[in-house]
């Protein structure tokens, strides 16, 4: 037989058995749909974090206080410390040439009240410099100035998320709402970013001046970060460098197990992300594969057991003419077609899997035609690998005691 009329009759002996063969097919499903849906999932998760990257900008540098670097005196979640000032970030900016652009920052939770409605959401203390830096936009209002920052007053921006919540049917530019029970006069609404890297709303929270945020929500005195822009994306590792010294002259620390702060740079923090992401796609992927190794033994169990069933059939084909490659090729068709249509069918329960986490959850994915293509290769592999032992004890029967059997 040729390569059509042997696949031909492959599916038709499938179809003799609907039910043993769509049990058979079922470990090849999972395993295909689970490998589609962890190769999307950490795509999406490696696409959301490089968008996240370009729309923050490549020149962005973090300064923090507290540092996980090591055993020393300052071994402590970074803005546990109370070493980093604003003389600090002045004298970044005084002695750093190639620094852009510079915000003190220090962060807080609050509940935020607006009329009858009210939220926990994050609450963000920056300059007037702070949305260039973070390459934010203003949807609608206007950003606060210097001197707001300087005499610390008691004016804000929101993002969409808390505008949305807080300001349901109305304009919150002009409007006053109570932050731990101060109030706040809303000067603007932010545009949009939408969900981060691992799925976290970008856009849940309230900008006011550093200098409010710091002494009349915190109630501290030291900086909890400094949001650095370098002055171009090529300056970027020498600028961090030069910060590093600077804050180690600064501090008087000798030794980089002593840091009492931490300095990242937005594509270090981005690299992280990516390697967290692959390492758990990958743990999830070896999770499905074992699906797929399963799925294989069940289609080479039944594959054993056909060839036990027809061992009367092979004795007659065998009988008539057929020789030993034919016998071998036909089962090998059987096993190759229930993986193939396996994976299929576990190509389409992936994309569905993978749509329902994206609408369900949030969750960033991203599918890709190679990413299928290799998913429908490796089930016909499947089909090869464990459909050749089968196969090749079907076409070792002897042709006479074939006919005997019962």
């Amino acid at each position: 037989m040729d390569i059509r009329e042997t696949f031909r009759v492959a599916m038709r002996a499938i179809r003799r058995n609907k039910v043993r063969s769509g049990l058979t097919m079922l470990g090849v499903i999972i395993g295909v749909a689970s490998v589609i849906a962890m190769i999307a999932l950490g795509s999406g998760a490696r696409a959301a974090i490089d968008e996240q990257i370009q729309s923050q900008g490549t020149a962005l540098i973090f300064l923090s206080s507290g540092s996980f670097g090591g055993p020393g005196r300052a071994h402590q979640a970074t803005g546990s410390t109370q070493t980093l000032t604003l003389e600090d970030a002045e004298a970044l900016a005084r002695e750093i040439p190639s620094i852009a652009y510079w915000s003190p920052g220090v962060n807080g939770r609050a509940q935020v009240i607006a009329g009858n409605n009210n939220w926990n959401t994050q609450i963000t203390g920056g300059n007037e410099d702070w949305l260039v830096i973070r390459n934010w936009v203003i949807a609608d209002g206007a950003n606060f100035t210097a001197r707001d920052v300087l005499v610390a007053d008691k004016v804000c921006l929101l993002g969409a998320t808390v505008a949305r919540t807080l300001f349901p049917d109305g304009d919150p530019v002009g409007q006053v709402i109570r932050v731990r029970n101060m109030p706040f006069r809303v000067l603007g609404v932010l545009a949009p970013k939408g969900q981060g890297a691992f799925g976290q709303d970008q856009d849940d929270f309230v900008l006011a001046p550093w200098t409010t945020v710091q002494k009349k929500l915190l109630g501290i005195t030291w900086l909890q970060q400094v949001s650095i822009t370098a002055s171009s994306s090529d300056l970027v590792e020498p600028t961090a460098v030069a910060i590093t010294r600077l804050i180690r002259a600064r501090h008087r620390i000798s030794s980089p197990e002593n840091d009492d702060f931490n300095v990242r740079t937005i594509e270090e923090m981005a690299a992280t992300r990516v390697q967290m992401a692959a390492t758990m796609t990958g743990l999830l992927m070896s999770v499905a594969s074992v699906s797929l190794l399963v799925g294989g033994i069940g289609i080479m169990n039944i594959m054993l057991v056909s060839v036990t069933e027809r061992t009367r059939e092979i004795g007659v084909r065998m009988a008539v003419g057929a020789k030993t490659r034919d016998v071998m090729r036909q089962f090998l068709a059987e096993a190759i077609a229930l993986s193939l249509v396996g994976g299929l069918a576990g190509i389409l329960l992936g994309v569905f899997v993978s749509e329902t986490i994206t609408h369900s959850l949030g969750w960033p994915v991203l599918i890709s035609g190679a990413e299928v293509l290799v998913a429908f290769a490796f089930s016909a592999a499947v089909g090869v690998f464990f459909g050749w032992y089968p196969a090749r004890k079907a076409a070792n029967l002897d042709p006479i005691e074939a006919l005997r059997y019962e």
